[in-house]
């Protein structure tokens, strides 16, 4: 099993598969957990009321840490996106603008697990030297 050591890393890698290609399902919505758990029916209410505004809530945090994400899709993969608007930020973070930190990549270590990445759009918000990491790999960085 993939072992990721940035978990901003495996959001994106998530947000290809199961909101991009729909190859991991099924997919994750943060408001039927909570419904399932008994915790409510909006995930915004839930995380204005639990204090979670601009911060990940556990519960997605917990269900994206514990997905098992196996080498054959993994290989699969050929392009992520960097963008504050993707589906995996909202469904961890019900309350969040883009304008802070949260979600920002700090390592790419974990490029190892995906052979067949080619492409990384909105790679500008990555740190020069991620950058030219990933020029040094033969990634196009957008």
């Amino acid at each position: 099993m993939a072992q990721f050591k940035d978990f901003n890393f495996k959001l994106l890698v998530i947000e290809q598969l199961m909101y991009t290609d729909e190859t991991l399902t099924p997919p994750f919505h943060l408001v039927d957990l909570l419904r399932q758990k008994g915790l409510g029916n909006d995930a915004y209410d839930y995380a204005q009321r639990h204090g979670l505004a601009y911060k990940v809530v556990p519960e997605a945090r917990d269900h994206f840490a514990s997905l098992h994400l196996d080498d054959d899709l993994l290989a699969g993969v050929e392009e992520l996106c960097m963008d504050g608007g993707l589906q995996v930020y909202q469904e961890c973070a019900p309350i969040w603008d883009g304008e802070d930190d949260l979600f920002d990549v700090a390592s790419l270590d974990d490029l190892a697990l995906l052979p067949n990445l080619r492409r990384v759009i909105g790679s500008e918000f990555l740190s020069p030297e991620l950058q030219d990491v990933l020029t040094a790999r033969g990634i196009a960085a957008d």
